[in-house]
């Protein structure tokens, strides 16, 4: 059975045809995150790091909100508008994988309202019986 996990938001806020996250037999399924304010469900433009802290600070809520933590994120795809970007996007990202760093790939894509970052993962989160 699948279950769709949302962050505490705006009530007005409509993700369109797809689900912030899907949990399903404990694995949960975080969509595209990037830098917007869950308050105001608007962009949060910024320096990459400022961009990878908003972005990453999203997915957090998203995997608390299916009752689970950073640490149980097992892949990330990360894409970056400008991939000469990396080594300031990886110094906030590796802040926040304290335990086992999850798999990952980083590409350099053309992302939509001038973002500079966009994360996806996948985390295993046990169910409790």
């Amino acid at each position: 059975m699948k279950k769709i996990i949302h962050p505490k938001r705006d009530k007005g806020f409509d993700t369109g045809a797809y689900s912030d996250a899907i949990l399903v037999d404990g694995f949960l399924f975080v969509s595209g995150q990037a830098s917007v304010d869950f308050e105001t469900s608007k962009f949060r433009l910024g320096t990459i790091e400022e961009e990878t802290t908003q972005t990453l600070e999203n997915i957090k809520a998203i995997v608390e909100a299916a009752g689970g933590s950073m640490d149980q994120i097992v892949k990330c795809t990360v894409h970056l508008a400008d991939i000469k970007e990396f080594d300031r996007y990886n110094k906030v990202y590796a802040g926040y994988f304290q335990e086992t760093k999850p798999a990952r790939i980083t590409v350099q894509s053309v992302l939509a309202e001038g973002l500079k970052v966009e994360i996806d993962c996948i985390a295993r989160i046990p169910q409790s019986t």
